[in-house]
């Protein structure tokens, strides 16, 4: 979750020869599987990939992150180009310790991912929907391990299998200390 100050104001206070801030509200803001779902609902096209946005369209998806209730509208207007920097590192964060190497050659699906292609995946995996909650880049990292998990072994080919000898082999020459 991702909490952000709006609509404060800065006032110096002689007794303490310091600014601070007045007034303002902090929104509470989640970028999950509900508010993707929410934005879906609303404009009826993919959120997910890479065509460009209006500003209708973003300002639209941080009332969908909202988890603040009764949020004035004008107030969310005083969101500032920090604030929105914010929210984009906070979206783009990876939000897991996992990580994957990938491996080179492999296919990339050109597949439209939508809401409700997500909560497929979960019900294939069994993935409980209290997870929508979760920071939408961390329930991808535990649909794609529930994808690795459950797929077959590849099969090395000869060559693979051959290189991977040689390495091997050298490792234990080195660890010995012989010539072969």
């Amino acid at each position: 979750m991702l909490r952000i100050q709006v609509g404060a104001t800065d006032s110096y206070d002689e007794a303490t020869s310091q600014f601070v801030e007045q007034g303002g509200i902090t929104l509470e803001l989640e970028h999950s599987l509900v508010s993707l779902s929410k934005w879906e609902a609303t404009f009826e096209k993919p959120f997910l990939g890479n065509k460009s946005k209006t500003s209708e369209e973003i300002f639209t998806y941080v009332k969908c992150m909202l988890i603040s209730r009764e949020v004035p509208e004008d107030l969310l207007h005083k969101l500032s180009e920090q604030n929105f920097k914010e929210i984009n590192e906070y979206i783009d964060a990876k939000m897991t310790a996992t990580w994957f190497s990938d491996q080179p050659g492999a296919p990339r699906t050109r597949e439209v991912i939508t809401a409700e292609l997500i909560y497929y995946w979960m019900t294939v995996f069994n993935i409980p929907f209290e997870c929508e909650h979760w920071h939408l880049n961390r329930l991808f990292t535990l649909i794609r391990i529930c994808n690795v998990k459950q797929a077959k072994p590849k099969k090395m080919s000869r060559a693979e299998i051959s290189a991977r000898n040689r390495e091997i082999n050298e490792q234990r020459k080195a660890q010995m200390g012989t010539k072969g």
